[in-house]
């Protein structure tokens, strides 16, 4: 089959989106953070850009790396695809736009539901239920999270502290008892259309919050199912939402409370797609132009999850990863303690399974790693991990 159309995509980590636009028949072009193995077998040209999770994207040299990749197809004309990354820096998204058309929300979307006041603010307009969230530091620390503003992946929550004391670019939010789960939607700027649900999975060591996999899909009773259906369909007019999207809620004793909204494709992609032969990226490319599908084929069970380095190490080339893994890092990424190392993914009949064999296989990528990889050694770094953003 000749190669399809070229889109750049641009995030941290670029590989679950560039892998979706493939499957659905683009040349994908990806900039991001680590420029995996898989990553570089599937796109038709990629760039490692400098930095880490802390720094974030460099917004002098992304535009530079896009325009390199994007020349030998046309240059402006190529239309570009973000994922994670610009949620702490809208401004970014403009300059991008400026040169290419942008497959997902516009920067002024982003900037609004990224910034506290105005997010939970329009959700008291709404009527959607949230828990209690603050920008000023409270009295008390004790019942309430930290969180930074723009961040993704969960690593930067916290619990806030007894004696509270304000940090710059964060908020506060009560924390609620209650199962997680995410709503995964596609939205046109005036309507919703629900993809599915799925539930995170519990994360271990000393970051609770930051994503370590989710399952789909997951059973949720029927009265919050229509509320979540309910709170999406009020926030794509509200915010213009387009594309493909995501909103955390959390289902409480009172029904689900929202936490937030993620105005991109996240890490569940790799899990949602394959919904031959509507694939999700041509349905999230659809979306943004204004077209939602009537309806979506059924979607098979699916679960992933990110594996953590449990020491420092670096990783050696007498690894044969299995094909079920993924963001498989070149021999030479050296990764330190509690840092992620790779992807799993499991397909199967039924959630349950799906969560059974994601088990297996991770068992099995920490033996592999216990034997094949080698010690922390002197070798130039390549890259230093950091988990793909939900």
């Amino acid at each position: 089959m000749p190669d399809g159309p070229p889109v750049v995509i641009a995030a941290l980590s670029g590989r679950a989106l560039a892998a979706a636009a493939r499957r659905a028949g683009y040349q994908p072009l990806v900039a991001d953070l680590f420029d995996d193995m898989d990553t570089r077998r599937i796109a038709t040209a990629s760039a490692r850009l400098d930095g880490d999770l802390a720094s974030g994207l460099d917004p002098k040299a992304l535009p530079a790396a896009i325009a390199a990749l994007a020349a030998p197809f046309g240059g402006v004309d190529v239309p570009l695809a973000y994922g994670a990354g610009f949620e702490d820096r809208p401004e970014l998204l403009e300059t991008l736009a400026q040169r290419h058309p942008l497959l997902g929300n516009p920067a002024d979307v982003v900037r609004r539901l990224k910034d506290p006041r105005g997010f939970f603010s329009t959700l008291r307009r709404l009527g959607l239920p949230h828990p209690e969230t603050r920008v000023t530091e409270p009295t008390d620390g004790r019942g309430w999270l930290e969180k930074r503003i723009g961040a993704s992946g969960g690593g930067h929550i916290r619990a806030a502290s007894k004696g509270v004391r304000h940090r710059r670019n964060v908020y506060y939010q009560r924390r609620v008892s209650g199962r997680p789960t995410s709503a995964c939607f596609l939205a046109d700027g005036r309507r919703a259309r629900l993809i599915g649900f799925s539930m995170p999975i519990a994360a271990s060591g000393p970051a609770t919050f930051r994503f370590a996999g989710a399952v789909q899909p997951t059973s949720v009773p029927e009265s919050a199912r229509r509320a979540m259906i309910d709170a999406i369909d009020a926030l794509a007019p509200a915010f213009g939402l387009v594309g493909l999207n995501s909103a955390d809620f959390v289902l409480a004793g009172g029904g689900p409370l929202l936490l937030e909204v993620n105005p991109r494709p996240g890490a569940t992609v790799d899990i949602f797609d394959r919904m031959r032969p509507a694939y999700l990226f041509r349905a999230h490319i659809a979306a943004c132009r204004g077209h939602l599908p009537d309806g979506l084929p059924p979607i098979r069970p699916a679960a992933c999850a990110v594996i953590y380095a449990d020491r420092r190490l670096t990783v050696g080339n007498n690894i044969r990863w299995p094909r079920w893994a993924a963001d498989i890092p070149p021999p030479g990424t050296r990764i330190r303690r509690n840092q992620p190392v790779c992807t799993v993914i499991a397909r199967t009949g039924s959630a349950a399974a799906a969560s059974a064999l994601l088990a297996a296989r991770s068992a099995s990528i920490r033996q592999m790693l216990s034997r094949a990889v080698e010690p922390r050694s002197t070798r130039s770094e390549t890259a230093l991990r950091s988990p793909p953003a939900p």
